[in-house]
């Protein structure tokens, strides 16, 4: 035997390597496991998955919301962790649709080993079929698309349908119209722009969830000072990041000695008037509110109020930042130039009561889109799912807005793209028509599996909603609360048009990229040394 046919081991102790079939049965199986793990909770009649943190006990996650679920699970499989990078992506760009990208690509990637194991196709040959299809499943979405931007009160309707669309399979499905008006209101105020952080979400644990609702100012989950008013109006507002403790010595292992009881008396002394020199220097900037993200102790916080000045305290660094947005205010740590600190307004500033706990609104303010949903509900798990549900609808409706064309839910657009996907197959010689017919495939498996879900029979179903389509019904879709193919137009079911492409091109594209794989490489494990000392 020559050295040539002698087999060479390139890697280091420890690596691992898996190709050809065994790297492509690995890649597959493990997105079509996870696709299966998570294909449960979608649709309106969708599951719920537990969650339990190893190294919280206590810390428990009740949800089926996709991007939370797959982040939250830890993976060994490279080709599963893509799933979970598609399903972020999905989560950043559109809100939504983490589930159905993630099942989507799972799909393709079960009807491709179908493809190269049994129909025998190259990859490459599948992957041409793939990019044709969604060439075309695209310009069929985008075909069917509705655009009501010019009519703002279809544009509102449009915006409240897709709310509720996005509702019906969260906890919030059984007050999913008002919890859809509370989402279509505050975007709105937006008027047009996708940041969400002039929209504050707030949860306070007791009374129903119904007993949510949206409040039209800012709200800080602090209280005033010690025996300062409960309410000032036209307030000027100093935010600052800074120090306000007495000003003691603060270098590490540091001590004073002194020898009478004179001197700690005298040094005292110096740390008071160093913290009133401090005061006076924020006085000075002319506010009437001093917002500071660090503690404020006794003896500064009661030389503001005898000079008439508010003071709160301890607001948390995602508080104070906001605080900046929607006030206008510039957040400072020192004061010696006060002529270049922008100050913040608001034009009233009041202390009320949520269930048990005291609140400042903040009212007025120069970002008027400004807003804040305040949450209740009975757990705090309820709370925090409630939470998840809301922001994918807060950003498919930001998302809308800026590109406002909507398509009919209940697997409408997955049948119309795949029955243009199927036309596109049957004019296309060699076996790429094969490729497009499992692309086609695919896509049907959504609505089926929002049937199954449901416990309805999903091959009748898609089957009746297929045909329904081609003789020219052109709002079919799955009407789960009968079992039957209703009019999505009249029953209100409508989906984002931005959302339905970015599942396809997501998807597509990374069912494309771990089609591609024939070699998998693991890197050996570090080799720790021993340490000498346990010897």
């Amino acid at each position: 035997m020559s050295r040539i046919d002698r087999a060479i081991d390139i890697f280091s102790p420890g690596a691992h390597e898996e190709k050809g079939e065994m790297a492509r049965m690995s890649a597959y199986m493990a997105a079509i496991a996870l696709g299966d793990l998570v294909k449960t909770t979608l649709g309106p009649k969708g599951m719920d998955k537990i969650l339990q943190s190893t190294s919280h006990e206590n810390e428990v996650t009740v949800t089926n919301d996709g991007a939370t679920i797959l982040k939250s699970i830890h993976l060994a499989n490279p080709a599963a962790k893509v799933l979970v990078d598609i399903s972020k992506t999905q989560d950043d760009e559109v809100g939504d649709g983490t589930t159905s990208v993630c099942v989507l690509a799972a799909e393709l990637l079960r009807e491709a080993d179908v493809l190269v194991n049994t129909q025998h196709l190259h990859p490459q040959t599948i992957i041409a079929g793939w990019r044709k299809s969604s060439k075309v499943a695209l310009e069929a979405l985008g075909e069917i698309a509705i655009d009501n931007s010019a009519d703002p009160e279809k544009f509102r309707k449009d915006l409240f349908d897709i709310a509720c669309t996005t509702l019906s399979s969260k906890v919030l499905s059984k007050h999913k119209e008002h919890f859809a008006n509370i989402a279509v209101d505050a975007v709105l105020r937006l008027k047009g722009s996708t940041n969400l952080d002039s929209i504050h979400i707030i949860k306070k644990s007791g009374a129903g969830i119904a007993d949510s609702y949206l409040d039209e100012g800012f709200i800080l989950e602090k209280s005033f000072g010690v025996g300062q008013p409960k309410r000032l109006e036209k307030a000027k507002i100093l935010l600052a990041n800074t120090a306000m403790d007495t000003d003691k010595i603060k270098i590490w292992s540091a001590t004073v000695k002194v020898s009478d009881i004179d001197t700690v008396a005298a040094i005292e002394t110096a740390e008071r008037e160093r913290m009133h020199e401090k005061c006076d220097k924020i006085l000075a900037h002319g506010c009437n509110l001093f917002i500071n993200r660090q503690l404020i102790y006794n003896l500064a916080e009661q030389y503001m109020t005898d000079r008439g000045i508010h003071s709160i305290e301890h607001a948390d660094f995602a508080g104070i930042e906001r605080l900046a947005l929607v006030t206008g205010a510039e957040i400072t740590s020192t004061f010696d130039k006060p002529e270049l600190v922008t100050l913040g307004t608001s034009d009233v500033v009041e202390e009320i009561m949520i269930g048990e706990d005291r609140v400042l609104r903040f009212s007025g303010v120069p970002l008027g889109e400004a807003c804040t949903i305040v949450l209740r509900g009975g757990t705090t798990h309820i709370l925090d799912e409630a939470e998840r549900s809301l922001h994918d609808a807060l950003c498919v409706l930001s998302q809308t807005v800026s590109e406002s064309r909507v398509v009919a839910g209940g697997g409408h657009s997955e049948v119309a793209m795949a029955a243009a996907v199927d036309r596109l197959a049957t004019i296309t010689p060699g076996k790429e028509a094969l490729a497009m017919r499992s692309f086609a495939k695919a896509l049907r498996a959504l609505p089926g599996i929002i049937a199954d879900n449901a416990g309805f029979d999903s091959s009748e179903l898609v089957s009746a909603l297929v045909a329904a389509q081609a003789t020219g019904n052109k709002n079919a879709g799955l009407d789960m609360e009968k079992g039957v193919i209703g009019d999505m137009q009249a029953l209100g079911i409508r989906d984002s048009y931005k959302v339905k492409r970015q599942i396809v091109l997501s998807a597509s594209e990374a069912a494309e990229m771990l089609l591609r794989v024939d070699v998998i490489l693991t890197s050996a494990p570090r080799q720790r040394s021993e340490d000498p000392r346990m010897h």
